[in-house]
């Protein structure tokens, strides 16, 4: 059957869609000696040779699906041109080819979900699915009512505005960060920088971001620089926020076995104090 050549490479865990075509912009794929460079083309998996960087691709056999609390200080990408770090060093001793779904910035902090799910990442990124994604800022100064109201409605950024999100004033500062306060915004456009230029549209500029949520799932006991497969069922709630019916997975079963490759699930997790402690990142107190 044929398919579009993109979905066929983030299919195999070759790279995300978006990953895929810049792949095929480059000239680093070919099909049946030639190579394409022109998005849309499609080819038949189970027919055609189709190479990247002269190696054959093959369908995935097992899907993975990986949680990670990622640090500030790390790329969102599989690597770095300026040989800054990235995710995948986090990954210690995770074979399989995985790339992250969707972007952190370097500075940002917080969930990332790493897969070779082609259809799922596409989905969860995709603004057409309307997946939520939480962040907790730290900004400076309060925002006043007036100013959350803006951002829950909407602010103009580079000539558009951006879609209504949910917009709460989760604490005021205190102490040594008195001057600051913390917002909970959820939206689910997936803009680049969107959080942070929407807070700096309102004149209160972020300090600190961090993602506390993507769709239905969360993980508040997950250590800063931590990783853990995702279980059957969050697998599953993923997919039904993202639209996606009932499937069957490459090679008869779903997203591996559970047993983690990365370490084991009783030492993947810290006490919360101490990755606080570490981490410089306090709980909200609750605003008044």
């Amino acid at each position: 059957m044929q398919v579009r050549l993109q979905k066929i490479l983030s299919g195999a865990g070759i790279a995300s869609r978006r990953a895929a075509e810049r792949l095929i912009a480059d000239g680093r794929v070919s099909v049946n000696g030639v190579v394409i460079r022109e998005l849309g083309t499609r080819a038949d998996p189970d027919r055609d040779r189709i190479l990247v960087d002269g190696r054959a691709v093959r369908q995935t056999t097992r899907f993975q699906y990986f949680l990670l609390n990622k640090p500030r200080g790390y790329m969102s990408t599989r690597s770095d041109p300026e040989g800054r770090p990235t995710v995948l060093d986090l990954l210690k001793g995770v074979r399989d080819y995985v790339y992250p779904v969707g972007r952190l910035d370097y500075a940002s902090e917080g969930l990332l979900i790493l897969t070779n799910d082609g259809e799922l990442a596409a989905r969860l990124t995709h603004p057409r699915y309307e997946v939520e994604r939480e962040y907790h800022a730290r900004v400076r100064g309060t925002p006043d009512a007036r100013a959350v109201a803006r951002l829950a409605r909407g602010v103009m950024i580079e000539g558009e505005r951006t879609a209504p999100a949910d917009v709460r004033l989760l604490a005021r500062g205190r102490g040594q960060h008195e001057d600051q306060a913390v917002l909970a915004i959820t939206v689910h456009e997936g803009r680049q920088h969107e959080v942070r230029q929407m807070c700096e549209a309102v004149g209160h500029p972020v300090v600190r971001l961090r993602r506390v949520r993507i769709g239905p799932l969360s993980d508040p006991d997950l250590a800063t620089g931590a990783v853990r497969e995702l279980t059957v069922s969050e697998v599953k709630t993923l997919e039904r926020a993202a639209g996606i019916e009932t499937r069957q997975p490459p090679g008869g079963g779903q997203g591996g076995s559970h047993q983690s490759t990365v370490g084991s699930h009783a030492g993947r997790h810290r006490n919360r104090r101490v990755a606080e402690a570490q981490d410089g990142w306090r709980r909200p107190e609750p605003a008044r």
